[in-house]
């Protein structure tokens, strides 16, 4: 029959669907035989890991919004209802909770690890910037989750946040009142972070499509950062990746079942317990774990608008970073210098987060404004240790390195020779 497409498939139903809807191809092709580099590690499982548990944040997020009350009077005790009388509604509640601070340990390591092996790098920066999009998008959404339950660190962490945007000359207040609604956190604020919480996640699912979609375009980076030279370099995704991605999903949900039946409160604060009170502040309004070097970044600096500008420009200076760092080199395997300033970013930004977690006085103030001024100079450092850091050499093929060394072949290690290309391993 001509119109159709030809599918292989021999079961007689998804034959019948593929040959009309090639969607099982088009997942054979981009999922199963999808050519990935074979020298993977660990660390390439958390973008899975993050898509997964977007996944089951969206399906409890649904479930929980029929039981919610998006009203100033009612939505304290509406989850409290959810947590006590609605079947499994406590577990619906310790896993979309717990599973924001898993989703975000999850997309800070998949960060982490694009800036160690230098995936930013041309012909990627398209797909690092659809990744930095992705975060702001989820800092948005978790944000404005953090405020429906309309608790006292609910509702004073809304009134903080919300009011920084006034420091913005001319346009500041009328985006407080647009996020408001009217003149204060109340009612309309509620109504209207309730919405968008529930509609970014759908907008952060398209976003992710998009960034799959680049990262099938340009390909995958791999730890050595080198491209890939021949088809002995890869290996097909399927089975190799899904069965390495099915493992750390089983090792990270282990984690996260720990916290859900274990310690299901070891992130909230207490205050949040208390329905919220305009008339009472509480005596630290913290956010939550995630969102603490950034909080530390915004009070490390004495004038608002400018705290604002360094709070908001610790995470935009990632859109620019391909083209701050100047290396021709991808992966810190082979960059000295920024080995060792990877390895101090992630102490950083811990010293952030415990310095954002406590009262801006003392040490801490000290701390604060140290440790700002060193995250700020990790990138404002990259040009000048691209001009000036010396590279060690680098392998000339995926393959040669991660081979075992073949008797009178020499080993695996080091470079091909000049001119060699890789050749698939020989079958026994």
């Amino acid at each position: 029959m001509t119109g159709l497409h030809k599918s292989d498939f021999k079961n007689p139903l998804l034959n019948w669907i593929d040959s009309r809807l090639p969607i099982f191809t088009m997942m054979e092709k981009e999922y199963g035989q999808f050519p990935s580099p074979k020298n993977f590690n660990y660390f390439w499982n958390f973008g899975a890991i993050a898509t997964i548990v977007l996944l089951v944040m969206i399906a409890t997020g649904i479930f929980l919004a029929m039981n919610y009350d998006p009203n100033t009077t009612d939505a304290f005790s509406s989850v409290q209802r959810i947590m006590r009388d609605v079947n499994y509604g406590w577990l619906l509640r310790y896993v979309h909770m717990n599973g924001a601070s898993m989703f975000f340990a999850a997309i800070y390591i998949h960060i982490y690890r694009g800036m160690y092996y230098g995936s930013y790098k041309a012909p990627r920066e398209l797909l690092w910037m659809s990744g930095v999009l992705l975060m702001l998008l989820m800092m948005a959404t978790a944000f404005m989750g953090y405020v429906l339950p309309w608790g006292q660190m609910s509702y004073w962490g809304a009134t903080v946040i919300t009011n920084l945007f006034g420091a913005f000359p001319v346009v500041g207040n009328w985006i407080v009142t647009l996020l408001w609604g009217g003149f204060s956190v109340d009612n309309p604020t509620l109504n209207r972070f309730f919405s968008l919480h529930y509609l970014l996640p759908f907008v952060i699912v398209g976003v992710v499509f998009l960034h799959v979609a680049a990262l099938h375009i340009s390909g995958s980076n791999n730890p050595l950062g080198i491209d890939v030279k021949s088809e002995a370099d890869t290996v097909p995704f399927h089975p190799y990746y899904t069965m390495k991605d099915s493992i750390g999903l089983c090792v990270f949900f282990l984690v996260f079942a720990l916290f859900v039946f274990f310690m299901p409160n070891f992130f909230s604060e207490p205050d949040n317990s208390i329905p919220a009170n305009p008339l009472q502040t509480p005596n630290a309004i913290v956010p939550e774990w995630y969102l603490l070097p950034y909080y530390a970044i915004l009070r490390s600096v004495p004038d608002k608008l400018l705290g604002v500008i360094c709070m908001f420009g610790s995470i935009l200076v990632w859109f620019i970073l391909p083209w701050l760092d100047t290396s021709p080199v991808r992966s810190a395997r082979f960059r000295p210098i920024y080995r060792w300033m990877m390895r101090l970013l992630p102490i950083d930004m811990g010293v952030l987060a415990w310095v954002g977690a406590h009262h801006p006085e003392g040490i801490y103030i000290i701390e604060g404004r140290v440790f700002t001024l060193l995250y700020f100079a990790h990138f404002a450092a990259l040009p000048f240790v691209g001009i000036f850091e010396t590279p060690l050499p680098l392998p000339e093929s995926i393959s040669r390195p991660v081979l075992p060394a073949r008797p009178g072949g020499g080993g695996g290690g080091g470079p091909l020779p000049a001119g060699a290309a890789a050749k698939p391993m020989e079958k026994p």
